[in-house]
């Protein structure tokens, strides 16, 4: 009896590779549903999504107000719109999504994901920028960093 040869770099099989990927999928899944969900029920009309507490409570923006309202311009494809919504999230997007790439790429190739994004250094400065965005877009002379 003999055997078929085995190939010295076959990989990892389907059930494998899928199960390395199960948190990625879980995330695009949810996203993709998020999406779905914003795109086909207008936040711009009331009584569809909760407001956020923060200018519930205080009148001030959040950094992540017009976060909602951005998903659903996007959705329907009005760039200029989802812009002037929420500009830092909508810059971020791009580096959101590089991230995601990476992390589907080396969870398949079953690697660690290590990036010079993800560092202390990188969260701290982010946390920074946020920061400054959040007070800035309550400021009167930063009225087109409102939602």
């Amino acid at each position: 009896m003999s055997r078929a040869p085995v190939r010295a770099n076959a990989g990892p099989g389907p059930r494998a590779l899928a199960r390395r990927l199960r948190p990625q999928a879980a995330v695009l899944g949810a996203a993709a549903a998020g999406t779905l969900l914003v795109a086909f029920r207008d936040p711009n009309e009331a009584g569809h999504y909760p407001s956020c507490p923060f200018l519930a409570l205080t009148g001030l923006y959040c950094p992540g107000c017009g976060m909602t309202r951005l998903v659903h311009a996007l959705a329907h494809g009005d760039v200029g719109t989802a812009f002037g919504l929420n500009p830092l999230l909508f810059l971020l997007l791009p580096v959101l999504g590089y991230l995601y790439a990476r992390w589907t790429v080396l969870g398949a190739r079953g690697l660690p994901m290590r990036s010079a994004l993800l560092t202390p250094a990188a969260a701290y400065a982010f946390v920074g920028v946020l920061a400054v965005y959040w007070v800035a877009r309550n400021l009167p002379f930063a009225q087109a960093l409102a939602p």
